[in-house]
């Protein structure tokens, strides 16, 4: 008795490619909206600090963080003054009592120019788990690349920090009022490594393992 064997019509297979192109597609599709999400995110992070800090300046005449009048004006929960030199001093990932660069988010929250819990002075996170952040200035010691109050934003893609830099400026890292800094890893708060104090990257690299601190001029 002759055996017969049955195998898959060349439609069958052709429904089947078709099925996996449409589900291979759909998850292309959705990872693209989530960068396009995240970028967008990060983006407004850094429009929405140009319009606390310049806010803030407008309302008290002195930039938070470096706010002298802070701690009489808010007693509960308590605010530690600034310097009131005009500067904001300490690393944009910095720590400790005394940083302005911390104590900036401390007086933006309690003048409710951000959210968050007004008894803590700690950096807000970004879409990708990096943190922002404040500091003047940026690059190494005798060559400031730019100068004066800057916001950073870490942790972020090459293709992410890319698009972020094109928005704001011109796509190179190395120039322009938004600089693109190579980490040599994850840089969050406490942990005392700064990028921004060294050259700004040659150009964005997106290969899924260096990532990038921008900074932009306020």
């Amino acid at each position: 008795m002759k055996n017969q064997q049955k195998g898959f019509t060349l439609v069958e297979i052709a429904i089947v490619l078709v099925i996996i192109g449409l589900l291979l597609g759909g998850v292309l599709k959705g990872q693209e909206l989530i960068t396009q999400a995240k970028i967008k995110n990060a983006a407004n992070d850094l429009n929405g600090m140009a319009a606390a800090i310049y806010g803030y300046q407008d309302r008290y005449k002195k930039f938070p963080g470096d706010d002298n009048g802070a701690a009489a004006r808010w007693v509960n929960p308590a605010a530690t003054n600034g310097s009131g030199d005009g500067q904001i001093t300490g690393e944009f990932n910095g720590n400790g009592a005394g940083v302005e660069s911390r104590e900036f988010w401390q007086h933006l929250r309690l003048a409710g120019f951000v959210g968050g819990d007004t008894a803590t002075k700690d950096q807000p996170n970004n879409a990708v788990g990096g943190i922002i952040g404040v500091q003047t200035n940026t690059g190494a010691a005798g060559a400031i690349e730019l100068a004066g109050l800057v916001v950073c934003t870490s942790n972020l893609p090459g293709k992410i920090a890319n698009a972020i830099d094109a928005q704001f400026d011109d796509g190179v890292s190395s120039r322009g009022v938004v600089r693109g800094y190579t980490q040599a890893g994850s840089v969050v708060a406490d942990n005392g490594a700064n990028p921004t104090r060294a050259a700004a990257a040659a150009n964005y690299i997106d290969n899924g393992v260096t990532l990038y601190t921008v900074c932009k001029s306020l």
